[in-house]
């Protein structure tokens, strides 16, 4: 992220007619009540795959504003939608309700500073705290969006969660035309890039035995480092940036027993599909070749799609302009997030950050409160000039965008 440290006050007028300043100033107010709302949020734990509480809250909130609807579906996504001045593509807004923290973990959070520090404080409890704010913000503004606006609380965002819930929410809204992606850190990114994946557990079993008696019977433990030592030494291309991770593994059952199972988790990423195709024939290959005494198997875990929204396109050029007009210089950015389904369908969509902060996927993670007024002004102008754009048909709608797909 680079921010210009000295914020303007330009009266650059949004797609919506309304200049920054007169947006600045109709959500100043707000930011105070953004952050208490995520120190709220992050009290309430949601590990991946488990956030049924923080789902229930963020519906009751979502039930208290002055929505068109609101609904719920089955795996947790919580959906508002706020009625446009007119027909047209709806303008999806996402923010993901997981974090990494098991329960149990302490979700204290503290103060000081002009600081914010707790377990998911900017990943990603301020970014649904900043959308549930969008309808108190276009109220105040006195200003109805162009088209529909839909607003989440989504699920499935971190880890395996393997994007199920935008998937959901997509699926479901078949009609979407364009989708802003919501995180509480990186103020100044414009996330264009959508890095792809491909997850996979791989399990080795063997006889087991005695670590005396059966000495010289194969080990799954053994048989799974050795694959993963190969695994280590596959050449990837630094350009398209592409990765091989393995990080988590577990097996056997004593000290003195040659272990009869074990299995891996392997992560591989690229921002090319093509790319991310290759390596993981390359990976498959390595994981199919025989090895004695061991039966092997695989579990696809989770496939993120790669893509690119071209840096010329309108969304992107929105995100952009907007940022330049708060003051901030904008950054464009690779990264996996919620928005890489939508780029993956081709439909347009970038991610934007509301606040700088640091410490992500650590307990003492932290945000700075300071920028938060100015992350919620972007956010309240892009949504305003993107439903815009998609009312008049500048943003292209689904099937059409300009996206390169891998």
């Amino acid at each position: 992220m680079t921010a210009n440290s000295q914020r303007g006050r330009s009266q650059r007028s949004t797609s919506s007619g309304h200049s920054i300043g007169v947006v600045r100033e109709a959500v100043a107010p707000l930011a105070a009540s953004i952050v208490d709302l995520a120190c709220d949020i992050s009290r309430i734990s949601a590990p991946t795959n488990s956030e049924g509480a923080r789902s229930d809250f963020v519906a009751q909130q979502m039930e208290s504003l002055e929505l068109a609807s609101v609904e719920r579906d089955e795996i947790g996504d919580v959906v508002g939608r706020i009625t446009g001045r007119q027909s047209g593509p709806p303008l999806l807004i996402v923010a993901h309700l997981d974090t990494v923290f098991p329960h149990g973990t302490s979700l204290d959070v503290t103060r000081h500073d002009g600081r914010i520090a707790g377990p998911g404080i900017g990943d990603n409890s301020l970014g649904v705290a900043a959308v549930l704010a969008l309808p108190t913000a276009f109220q105040r503004l006195g200003v109805i969006p162009d088209v529909d606006v839909l607003i989440t609380g989504n699920v499935g965002e971190e880890g395996l969660g393997n994007l199920r819930g935008v998937r959901a929410v997509m699926d479901a809204n078949p009609d979407v035309g364009a989708v802003i992606a919501v995180e509480g850190h990186n103020l100044g990114r414009v996330t264009h890039v959508a890095v792809g994946s491909r997850r996979l557990r791989v399990t080795m079993t063997g006889p087991g035995g005695h670590s005396w008696g059966d000495y010289g019977s194969p080990s799954a433990i053994h048989a799974a480092a050795d694959m993963i030592s190969e695994l280590s030494r596959l050449a990837v291309p630094s350009s398209p940036k592409t990765t091989i991770n393995v990080g988590m593994f577990s097996g056997g059952i004593s000290v003195n027993t040659i272990a009869p199972e074990a299995s891996f988790v392997i992560d591989l990423r690229s921002v090319d599909g093509g790319a991310l195709r290759r390596i993981a024939e390359k990976v498959e290959s390595v994981i199919r070749a025989p090895r004695s005494g061991m039966t092997t198997s695989v579990e696809v875990l989770g496939v993120r799609p790669a893509g690119l929204v071209s840096p010329s396109s309108r969304i992107v050029r929105l995100a952009t302009q907007t940022l330049t007009s708060i003051g901030i210089s904008p950054t464009g950015d690779a990264s996996s997030t919620d928005a890489n389904i939508a780029i993956g369908r081709g439909i347009p969509a970038v991610c934007i950050g509301l606040t700088s902060g640091g410490n992500v996927h650590r307990e003492d993670e932290f945000i700075d409160v300071g920028p938060v007024g100015d992350g919620m002004t972007q956010l309240v102008s892009l949504s305003l000039a993107v439903a815009t754009e998609l009312a008049s048909g500048a943003i292209a709608p689904v099937g059409t965008a300009h996206v390169a797909r891998g």
